[in-house]
């Protein structure tokens, strides 16, 4: 899902799930910025997101809010609820209250 909105001049924005390795990824130009881990637990859907990363060239550009975004909106249409672990997704879900019935 490209996007152009807030992430610098000019720059394309793509969002993915890298299941294999357990975090949302976020690049910029084809270049990752970011991500955010996590960890399923295997006796409910859960996913327990315990560390969030932007890459310092790409800080001060809301790649972190993005993916976090984009991470608890795919945890949501997925079943997921989700334990914020990590300290920016337990502050992104205080400030966006439409995401705190996701909390386990």
């Amino acid at each position: 899902m490209p996007s152009r909105e807030g992430v610098g001049t000019y720059m394309s924005t793509r969002l993915e799930h890298n299941a294999a390795d357990t975090r949302f990824e976020i690049y910029v130009d084809d270049t990752l910025a970011g991500y955010a881990d996590y960890a399923e637990r295997e006796d409910a859907k859960v996913r327990d997101f315990h560390h969030t990363m932007t890459f310092p060239e790409y800080r001060g550009q809301g790649i972190a809010a993005k993916v976090v975004e984009y991470a608890l909106q795919d945890s949501r249409d997925a079943g997921f609820s989700v334990v914020p672990t990590c300290w920016y997704v337990e502050k992104y879900i205080a400030d966006h209250g439409e995401y705190a019935t996701l909390v386990a």
